[in-house]
């Protein structure tokens, strides 16, 4: 769209002001001084030669601040940097929280034991290393962990993530399969330890909860179809999409076996039936933890007792404690790696989340880096006793908070029962049914698919449920590695769009106030003749300073005339900025409005800048441009800036009229008299109200108001 701009003023804005000044004041303008609060500059430090020696001294300053906070820390702060456990443990209450941890504890350990053997299962492992996963990692994380009730061990989103990868670079029955994933599970240590210690975790933060959503909601429905061949009785293809899954159900259907489908059918209505007990009423929440033993004892005694031959049962489970080995083969390491990344990111938003949110319920403060740090260091030393990936279990965690768990006492009794597991319970574990372990993996899963979340996306924000849209449908269709990357790389298109097109408003006076707001939030808002009012609400900076210079034109000719007042004139003269909410204003952006203020120039329209504060203030200093436009016209408040403006917009109305007086080059009338006399302070209170300078002035009652506002109605 082609904008056109009012013709160009022959009269030059500054001359005529002052030229016509003194005349107006003499004749209809008041002598009363406009109350202006000063605007503190900053002073500009030179950048010459010294520039160098500057810097270093602000070095050499900043490594002095910085040693000597090191050196202020206690041995105790140390102690508690390096040891976070030693915070609760300093303050433990041993009869008051010692029977709650061991209670919570022993119901997260019955929970995790065949949990772990599941998600083993859908990692492509045998149950062995969910149970070796489940033991060192939890010792390791109370020690150096910050949350008190995060629960870690195998989750099923990572074990599907490990399954998806591996699956594509070596048969799961291959003993490669096994070393690849303990490797990864030193890899995903390491990465998470490194963004711990360089203070990353503010990474995580550009990922959209939208994003989350419709990925955990895609990955719980592919795990669940994963796990069918154990209710159906036959092999499906290992895939992480929907469509091969699907087709491969579908052309083995011949193949179904019923006696699988209904025992892991009333498996999966127990764990289900026990979980909404659980939830619904407190009196029995110990049945949502007992839920996944409860349904492992059931098909591991009907199978004793019946011995079916068509439904698959787990098989030995080799007998005590893992040993210490170190990860092999790395010469997998670099394909591995955007594996380690995904699951990383995948865990951090788990357990992070998670961790932070039970933290605020047991009133508590959360270091989310060291907590990176902790769930690292489990994940590296678990590597090295057999564990394979792990992190944060949402549905373990809540169980642990829910159960009332206070310190790292519940972690402890867990490890120790995932301890006894290993070295006693194993022989008991021959006969468990492979659709019971299923039928818990599908029950976990099931709390993953967050439909809620779409429909109040849908109803509150239509761009969150698109994002949300695009994430399900390219993870369920696509697979999960190119659905986090898409979801990723659209919810970062998002961010990048509004930061390149800020919200920018018109503000109006509000009626009977100094204060100025956005007129389409406030319609009684109004504005003045020959004045723009514009906030930027974001930083300004190479990406958006281009859409702000066309936003700036296009409010400078297209003017709402039904809510202005003041002295008619033809068109704007004055644009004033409001740059309270920015933040930062980098050099490409002070550039660019300097050739916006010699835009307006040429079309005689003066800038003047409101309430910027001092970091930007002192970008402009060094710009050049607060010379440029002139410190005169940057102001503390808009309201000071729309009292200066104004008088000068007054002075631009009455030129004309003053020019064809006869009163030019004689003295004023006994009218005129009387009324500079009587209205003195009136007329600028009339014309900061909005009404004309012509009108006959009424008496106030309160001539001496600095912050004069709409006058009172008769």
């Amino acid at each position: 769209m082609e904008i056109t701009y009012a013709s160009s003023s022959s009269r030059d804005l500054s001359s005529l002001a002052v030229a016509t000044a003194q005349t107006v004041a003499a004749t209809t303008m008041p002598n009363r001084p406009i109350k202006v609060l000063p605007l503190q500059h900053p002073v500009d430090k030179p950048t010459s030669s010294s520039s160098s020696s500057s810097s270093s001294a602000l070095a050499f300053q900043a490594v002095a601040e910085f040693w000597d906070r090191m050196r202020r820390r206690k041995c105790i702060d140390w102690v508690e940097l390096a040891f976070p456990c030693y915070r609760w443990i300093s303050t433990y209450k041993w009869r008051e929280y010692l029977q709650i941890d061991l209670m919570a504890g022993i119901t997260v350990g019955v929970m995790l034991v065949p949990q772990a053997m599941s998600y083993a299962k859908l990692a492509g492992l045998q149950p062995i290393y969910g149970l070796y996963s489940g033991f060192v990692p939890i010792f390791v994380y109370v020690i150096f962990g910050s949350s008190r009730q995060l629960a870690i061990g195998p989750v099923a989103l990572v074990s599907l993530l490990v399954s998806n990868v591996l699956g594509k670079i070596v048969d799961s029955s291959d003993a490669l399969y096994t070393e690849l994933a303990i490797l990864l599970a030193l890899m995903v240590g390491v990465l998470e330890c490194i963004m711990g210690i360089l203070r990353l975790g503010w990474l995580i933060r550009f990922i959209s909860h939208s994003v989350i959503s419709g990925f955990t909601t895609a990955s719980a429905i592919v795990i669940g179809l994963s796990q069918a061949k154990y209710f159906l009785g036959y092999d499906i293809v290992r895939s992480s999409k929907i469509i091969p899954l699907l087709k491969s159900i579908i052309a083995g259907i011949d193949k179904f076996s019923w006696p699988p489908f209904v025992m892991g059918s009333v498996v999966l209505a127990i764990l289900l039936a026990m979980k909404h007990l659980g939830k619904t009423r407190k009196s029995l929440r110990i049945l949502r933890a007992a839920g996944p033993l409860t349904g492992v004892v059931f098909g591991t005694v009907f199978v004793k007792i019946f011995h079916p031959s068509s439904i698959s049962v787990v098989g030995e489970i080799p007998q005590g404690l893992p040993t210490f080995s170190v990860p092999k083969d790395f010469s997998y390491v670099v394909s591995l790696i955007p594996t380690a990344f995904l699951i990383t990111g995948v865990a951090i938003l788990e357990s992070v989340g998670i961790a932070k949110a039970l933290a605020a319920k047991n009133g508590y403060e959360l270091d989310s880096n060291q907590e990176l740090v902790g769930l690292g260091l489990a994940n590296i030393c678990g590597s090295f006793f057999s564990a394979y990936p792990t992190t944060g279990s949402f549905s373990r965690s809540a169980v642990n908070h829910e159960s009332g768990a206070k310190t790292g006492v519940a972690g402890i009794v867990t490890g120790i029962i995932m301890g006894c597991a290993l070295l006693f319970l194993t022989p008991l574990f021959t006969d468990i049914p492979q659709c019971g372990l299923a039928a818990i993996v599908i029950s976990a899963v099931l709390g993953l698919v967050d439909y809620d979340e779409a429909i109040f996306l849908w109803n509150v924000d239509k761009k969150d449920f698109l994002l949300w849209t695009i994430t399900f449908s390219t993870t369920l269709f696509l697979g999960i590695e190119i659905g986090v990357l898409i979801g990723v790389g659209v919810s970062l298109a998002f961010v990048i769009h509004e930061s390149a097109n800020p919200h920018i408003a018109v503000l109006g006076r509000l009626p009977g106030t100094t204060v100025y707001r956005n007129v389409q939030q406030y319609p009684e808002a109004y504005t003045y003749h020959g004045i723009v009012i514009v906030r930027i609400d974001s930083p300004i900076y190479f990406a958006n300073i281009s859409h702000i210079k066309d936003r700036l034109r296009e409010y400078e000719t297209t003017v709402d005339k039904s809510t202005r007042r003041g002295p008619e004139v033809e068109r704007v003269y004055f644009v004033i900025i409001e740059m309270a909410p920015v933040t930062y204003i980098d050099s490409s952006a002070a550039q660019a409005l300097k050739d916006l203020y010699q835009e307006y120039k040429s079309r005689d329209i003066q800038i003047a800048i409101s309430n910027p504060n001092r970091e930007v203030l002192l970008t402009l200093t060094k710009s050049g441009l607060v010379d440029l436009i002139g410190k005169e016209w940057y102001f503390v408040r808009v309201h000071d800036a729309v009292q200066v403006c104004l008088q000068q917009v007054q002075s631009l109305s009455e030129s004309p009229k003053i020019a064809n007086s006869p009163l030019e080059s004689g003295k004023p009338s006994f009218l005129k008299r009387l009324l500079k006399q009587r209205g003195e302070d009136f007329l600028s209170s009339q014309l900061e109200a909005g009404q004309h300078a012509d009108a006959v002035p009424q008496d106030d009652p309160n001539p001496n108001l600095e912050e004069p506002l709409l006058p009172r109605k008769p």
